[in-house]
């Protein structure tokens, strides 16, 4: 947030030549921080209730860290996706409260311990392979304010895995079901609870599961009609879209 920008936008409002309503707009639109190769978004909180989150895969440490710099400013909750410890090692030199998520294969940054969300958001996946799927939107969750809750390995193989877990389910006011190979678990799960079911195809599975496209597939023709999907892998947009879900109005 440019200090400067914000005094000149307070000042209009003050002599009357802008509206209130008008002056939240234009804290929609203020300017970013331009990097050269990145141009930070310091508004993303005005706009959609939640920082920006740094996608790491395909980006130097370097540029990762020097966004996390950019990004400490704003006293929220940092998320750096997709990235290695190489990542971590050069941001842990920007925030000494930097930690790597193995499993989510992410770097997470507490900065706002604030609870946003009105109730619990459960995380359940289908085998252990796909643990890290259900880590990253469990994170995601978490650092977004939320109580968060997994079930791992309870695929519909052993059926009853899943239902041992029904009482802890059924508290849930939204369910994130990760699964690969047919994709199954997430029609089952919507077909147990009345609450949002957010599906996430992985790309775990045999040849014919064409690298998560039959679970995909399978998830967007789910017959429960409580069943919405993101795209294959993505545990970070379940995490996101569960809290916007879950997230307490004012």
């Amino acid at each position: 947030m440019n200090r400067q920008n914000i005094l000149r936008l307070l000042e209009k409002i003050k002599q009357g030549t802008m509206t209130p309503d008008q002056g939240l707009e234009a804290l929609k639109k203020l300017p970013f921080e331009d990097l050269g190769f990145a141009r930070v978004d310091h508004h993303r909180t005005i706009r959609h209730g939640f920082p920006e989150v740094v996608f790491g895969q395909g980006k130097k440490p370097d540029q990762v860290a020097a966004i996390v710099r950019s990004l400490l400013s704003q006293k929220s909750n940092i998320l750096i996706t997709r990235c290695d410890r190489n990542t971590y090692n050069r941001v842990r030199r920007v925030s000494s409260k930097a930690r790597y998520h193995d499993d989510a294969r992410a770097v997470s940054i507490v900065q706002d311990s604030t609870a946003y969300g009105e109730g619990i958001i459960h995380v359940v996946c289908a085998g252990t392979t796909d643990i890290p799927v259900a880590e990253e939107a469990a994170l995601t969750a978490r650092l977004m304010g939320n109580k968060v809750e997994t079930t791992f390995d309870a695929g519909v193989a052993g059926i009853h895995r899943l239902l041992s877990a029904r009482e802890s389910l059924a508290r849930a006011s939204v369910i994130i079901a990760v699964a690969g190979m047919e994709g199954a678990l997430p029609s089952v799960v919507g077909g147990l609870f009345s609450v949002p079911i957010i599906a996430v195809p992985s790309s775990t599975g045999y040849g014919s599961s064409l690298g998560g496209i039959t679970a995909l597939l399978a998830m967007l023709n789910s017959c429960a009609s409580n069943v919405t999907v993101v795209n294959i892998d993505n545990g970070f947009g379940a995490g996101y879209v569960a809290s916007l879900i879950n997230r307490k109005r004012p």
